[in-house]
């Protein structure tokens, strides 16, 4: 029988704010210092929740507002992909 070897997972810094860490989360995209994944405030911003909300009421301050930025142009280029134009894609009014 073959004794299974365990292999450290590295720590994949994603941006200034975002961290991917198999010790934090099992692995899963976090603002760094906390225990909140990006998913759960990609997922404010998608239920229309203002910005300043998301940072200092919903998650009282531990996530910044350049972190949410940050967040939202990873998810921007994952769905879109690094070579897609830069710029607002749509003439429809940004809702605030």
């Amino acid at each position: 029988m073959r004794k299974a070897t365990a292999r450290a997972q590295p720590r994949i810094e994603l941006g200034q704010y975002i961290v991917a860490d198999p010790a934090i989360c099992h692995g899963q995209p976090t603002f760094k210092g906390t225990r909140i994944m990006v998913w759960q405030v990609l997922d404010d911003v998608a239920d229309g929740r203002s910005w300043d909300f998301i940072c200092n009421v919903r998650w009282s301050g531990k996530v910044p507002l350049a972190a949410v930025a940050e967040a939202v142009k990873l998810a921007e280029t994952a769905w879109l992909g690094p070579d897609a134009p830069k710029g607002r894609r749509s003439s429809a009014p940004v809702l605030a």
